[in-house]
């Protein structure tokens, strides 16, 4: 057991008030939303930030460190994705723009599974696609999925990397074996494996990746759709506007190939700068010891929640046996939105609440009302697992300590006493501004 966060990340000690205990660190088990900052990268940006000024077409001397910081950034991308020297590294804001701008180039059908983040789902409805429904056993799953590639032609295998609601890790080698075989390319939306599991697309076979800087420690706004030139070269540009072209007209603009094409507009040099940064220092950390710090806090939150009576965690396949630090679970008798408030108001941890953007995966599920979502990352320790498992047999034994209403739709504390900073809008039914320490 070990109080120490695998790598430092940005607001690791912040201290948030409680309706009953005082001031408590801030147990962060949301990571799957929004990962915080490493504290490398937020050390790699006030380092180059002084130095920020126009991209590609500026001659000034800032101008030429801008455009070198954002094309190593690429580079840095691809080297650590394993990527092939032809990918292109398209600099997006996130891994749903990512996608969508994979799906406007995207020049056939589209086979995607029932068990997917919006993201990776909304897309494609404007496409000539299918949508497959996954059964409880991975290996079923597989063999339907060769099945209805072998039984119609699909240009596009669009898959999830990992749950975003269970943490499941799917057969990324065999799901691109399979798609190949039956002449369709797979695009995989990397946005909660990116962060736990080395990605190699070379070696796996993976044609295009999608995934979220803000989940990789690097919330600046960047995101990365890398994978093969043909299609993007080919599909319709993203965003219409400078830098994107070659020569416009009054009457026609001819667009320029490559990662430009779709980058119109000035870029986000310190989203990609930080998002690459974050990537690197991910990749030289040490992958085994990591892997072990997330499985002995995943083994421990799994074991704790199946031994608390009336709690179930969640799991798509009775067979899968890799999952990242993702555990979704339900309280018997109790709104997820309830406990969740429960949990920050009278424990000062964060966790997530509802149908996390997947909610034909948890209609599926029999839970079409939602559930509540622990994530670990880099920052966690024991501690912030030890206080949910206490947490959440406290409230099945005894029920919360204080009374919650809903208001505006949100499970909120009546008459809730605490302060907030002076820089956040007042909250529902709090009682005004003051500072949080750090």
């Amino acid at each position: 057991m070990s109080s120490k966060p695998f790598l430092r990340v940005i607001g690791g000690s912040v201290r948030v008030p409680t309706l009953s205990r005082g001031e408590v660190t801030y147990a962060n088990l949301d990571y799957a939303a929004s990962a915080p900052s490493l504290v490398a990268v937020r050390d790699h940006i006030e380092e180059v930030l002084p130095f920020y000024a126009s991209v590609h077409r500026g001659a000034g001397y800032l101008s030429q460190l801008s455009t070198s910081l954002y094309e190593s950034a690429r580079n840095t991308v691809r080297e650590h994705l394993g990527g092939r020297a032809d990918d292109l590294v398209v600099f997006t804001r996130n891994s749903t723009d990512a996608l969508n701008l994979l799906a406007r180039c995207t020049p056939g059908a589209v086979l995607v599974l029932d068990i997917e983040h919006h993201a990776n789902l909304l897309p494609w409805q404007s496409h000539d696609h299918r949508v497959l429904a996954a059964t409880r056993s991975l290996s079923e799953t597989l063999e339907l999925v060769g099945a209805a590639l072998e039984a119609a032609p699909y240009a596009l295998l669009a898959v999830t990397g990992a749950s975003n609601v269970t943490g499941e890790i799917l057969p990324l080698r065999e799901l691109a074996i399979l798609a190949h075989r039956f002449g369709a390319r797979i695009a995989v939306d990397g946005a909660q494996l990116v962060p736990h599991r080395p990605v190699d697309l070379a070696a796996t076979g993976i044609d295009y990746l999608a995934f979220s800087g803000h989940k990789v420690y690097a919330p600046f706004g960047a995101g990365v759709l890398i994978g093969a030139s043909d299609w993007l070269d080919a599909g319709e540009p993203y965003l219409l506007g400078g830098g994107a072209v070659r020569n416009v007209t009054i009457e026609h603009t001819e667009f320029t190939n490559g990662e430009a094409r779709h980058e119109a507009g000035s870029p986000n040099v310190i989203g990609a700068a930080a998002l690459a940064k974050a990537l690197q220092v991910l990749h030289d950390s040490d992958r085994g010891e990591w892997l072990a710090h997330e499985a002995r806090l995943v083994t421990a939150l799994r074991v704790g929640l199946d031994a608390i009576r009336g709690v179930t965690t969640i799991r798509i396949w009775e067979d899968s046996t890799d999952s990242v630090g993702v555990v979704s679970f339900a309280v018997d008798g109790y709104d997820a939105g309830l406990v969740a408030a429960y949990l920050s108001a009278e424990h000062g941890i964060g966790v997530r609440d509802g149908r996390f953007c997947a909610h034909p995966l948890l209609a599926a599920l029999g839970i079409p009302a939602g559930a509540l979502r622990a994530s670990i990352g880099v920052g966690s320790i024991d501690e912030h697992v030890e206080r949910l498992l206490v947490a959440i047999g406290e409230l099945v034994e005894s029920g919360p300590s204080w009374q919650y209403e809903i208001q505006d739709g949100r499970w909120i504390p009546k008459n809730d006493p605490r302060r907030f900073p002076d820089w956040a809008p007042n909250l529902p039914g709090t009682a005004g501004a003051a500072p949080c320490a750090i």
